[in-house]
């Protein structure tokens, strides 16, 4: 592999993060879908690791991007779980890449391998974006695994389940690299300031959510590698950023849920966006992407609401 370069594509250009690791944007031709979704490539010597190649709609973009970087193989495609934006691209992937083998929760194996129920279920939460995102192909059963630990030649990567956003949510350690899908929600960087918010979907579950963060919090860790997007060096401050919003929007949104408002979602934004820190650069956010973001923060209201329901 070799240095950041641009590739000939509309949406993306590969950014080079290290000697060793590669973000990959994903971005999607709908208003503010950019600096949205991305891929990690992490290569050592002749070893290649992916993590979540993202939807099946941008895999041509992730292909060019690898034929770039002279990616010749991929021994592991590592998934920190089986959402369509993470993994919904996995089976076209693994036509181009047949060697690979690819990592994701136990409980994950089953919808890869048979996608029409997590298919159906996906365009019920999400309407036309799962449409956007693109249907997934079967995965064949034999590329799928899950390990506590994975070894690829001198590159060794820890398994941490870090339940919460989805109870088949995996995160991964290289190093003292932590790639923790969306266990820590969606991040954007401002400067010296951070947007960040709980991805709380349907299937949410706030007691697991709190328990990942503990396990995080104990890891070792200088970096942390986002789905959604980019990475960070402040793991101490998104940990407490996250804990301080999962608390708050308990409040807030219990709050809200008790007076059975018709107006939930534009309350309970109208609140967090005053009080919330991770929200607090809300209004600086480049207006296709704050677009994008009241759509997907309705969505993880409701989700939220739901698991605070099951309490």
């Amino acid at each position: 592999m070799r240095g950041s370069s641009l590739v000939d594509s509309p949406f993306m250009a590969i950014e080079l993060i290290s000697n060793n690791l590669y973000l990959v944007p994903l971005n999607l031709p709908r208003e503010g879908f950019h600096h949205f979704i991305c891929s990690w490539v992490y290569s050592h010597d002749d070893d290649v690791i992916l993590v979540d190649p993202g939807p099946r709609s941008t895999i041509p973009v992730l292909l060019k991007a690898l034929e770039e970087m002279k990616v010749g193989h991929i021994d592991y495609i590592i998934l920190t779980h089986i959402h369509l934006d993470h993994a919904g691209g996995l089976g076209l992937l693994l036509r181009h890449y047949p060697e690979a083998k690819a990592i994701c929760h136990r409980k994950g194996i089953s919808h890869l391998v048979e996608p029409a129920k997590l298919w159906e279920a996906s365009k019920k939460v999400l309407g036309d974006i799962a449409d956007l995102y693109g249907e997934l192909d079967p995965v064949p059963e034999a590329a799928l695994d899950f390990r506590n630990n994975i070894r690829a030649g001198n590159i060794s990567i820890s398994v941490y389940e870090t339940p919460g956003h989805a109870p088949h949510h995996l995160s991964y350690k290289i190093g003292d690299m932590l790639f923790a899908g969306e266990s820590l929600g969606i991040f954007y960087p401002m400067g010296k300031d951070i947007y960040l918010r709980i991805a709380s979907p349907p299937g949410f579950d706030i007691c697991d959510h709190k328990r990942s963060l503990v396990i995080i919090s104990d890891l070792e860790a200088s970096a942390i590698c986002f789905g959604h997007y980019g990475l960070s060096y402040e793991k101490e401050r998104i940990l407490d950023m996250v804990s301080i919003q999962t608390e708050l929007w308990r409040d807030v949104i219990g709050k809200y849920v008790l007076l059975e408002s018709p107006l939930f979602e534009e309350k309970v934004l109208d609140t967090l966006l005053n009080s919330d820190p991770g929200l607090s650069c809300f209004h600086r956010l480049p207006d296709d992407i704050k677009k994008r973001e009241v759509y997907f923060l309705g969505n993880s209201f409701r989700g939220f609401k739901i698991a605070l329901n099951k309490e």
